[in-house]
């Protein structure tokens, strides 16, 4: 099908980390409305409720401690569609901005630390404050939110002046639109969705710390993305390629007729030693076209 091919090109190109993330939510999504509309149709809405409660992040500590993954895949999780939606566009609109200045691996680090960071300080306020006693144990959350409003507020603090035109408003600093949200957060933070809310303030919070930190030269995404370079390369293929050479001794070869061995183009031995170093420290992939057509051309045998 040309839709799976298009999520397949989605995931295989480089540098398309927005576009991954938004489509990894999207897919998630996609599922579990399938999945639930089988299981009410066939009687089995248990089996949904235990699939949630897999997906969820739980306040209870207890409980989180047999599901650690819920910290990060709470944050890919969504039911309603217009909650989707909006999380999506916001995450569209402003990792955009922020893909432009800073790069994929920025945004992708940030994503994850805010969604870390919301779910992190739900957990703390619902077993910490005494308001949210009450409702801790049967307390669970799901939405990228989180990590969503901290990209709206790391772009806004990043270009506090760079304007959206917004529909029946006209253009609006993009640092106002993040203090609504963050004003909505907090006044939000004791009402039916308080766990949400104050998730969204702990997004927005490493949103702002995220960029100030970036500005005095401290990377605080770097661990996220040594992670995620770790898994990188335990998967990444490695070159199966033997190259073989024969000794140099002042150009090429002469055999026994007074003709040189060597073909027209063939790449000497210092070439070949450079691409491979190259091989070593970047991958396969890393080589020009030029490059892999040299260390082809250096394997064949005489």
């Amino acid at each position: 099908m040309s839709i799976t091919n298009d999520i397949k090109n989605a995931f295989r190109q480089p540098n398309n980390t927005l576009k991954q993330l938004i489509l990894i939510n999207v897919i998630v999504f996609v599922v579990l409305i399938v999945t639930r509309t089988i299981l009410i149709l066939t009687s089995g809405t248990w089996v949904y409720n235990l699939i949630m409660r897999f997906m969820a992040l739980n306040s209870d500590p207890l409980l989180f401690i047999t599901r650690p993954w819920t910290l990060i895949t709470y944050f890919f999780t969504h039911e309603g569609f217009l909650h989707i939606i909006f999380n999506m566009l916001n995450l569209y609109w402003f990792g955009q901005l922020l893909r432009e200045y800073l790069g994929d691996r920025k945004l992708l680090s940030l994503y994850f630390l805010g969604g870390i960071a919301g779910g992190v300080l739900y957990m703390l306020s619902y077993n910490f404050i005494p308001y949210f006693a009450d409702r801790a144990a049967f307390s669970f959350m799901i939405g990228a939110s989180a990590s969503v409003l901290a990209i709206v507020v790391g772009a806004a603090t990043l270009l506090p002046n760079f304007a959206f035109n917004l529909i029946l408003i006209g253009p609006v600093r993009i640092k106002y639109i993040a203090a609504f949200l963050v004003l909505l957060s907090i006044s939000g933070a004791v009402g039916d969705n308080a766990g949400g809310n104050i998730a969204h303030i702990g997004g927005a919070v490493i949103g702002w710390l995220f960029i100030k930190q970036l500005q005095r030269g401290n990377d605080m995404g770097r661990p996220i993305m040594a992670v995620f370079d770790f898994f990188a390369n335990l998967f990444k293929r490695k070159p199966t390629l033997r190259v073989t050479h024969s000794r140099f001794t002042g150009g090429a070869k002469t055999k026994p007729n007074g003709r040189s061995s060597s073909r027209p183009g063939t790449p000497d031995q210092h070439e070949i030693d450079r691409i491979l170093d190259k091989i070593s420290s970047s991958g396969y992939e890393s080589l020009s076209k030029e490059e892999k057509q040299k260390l082809f051309q250096a394997s064949q045998k005489d």
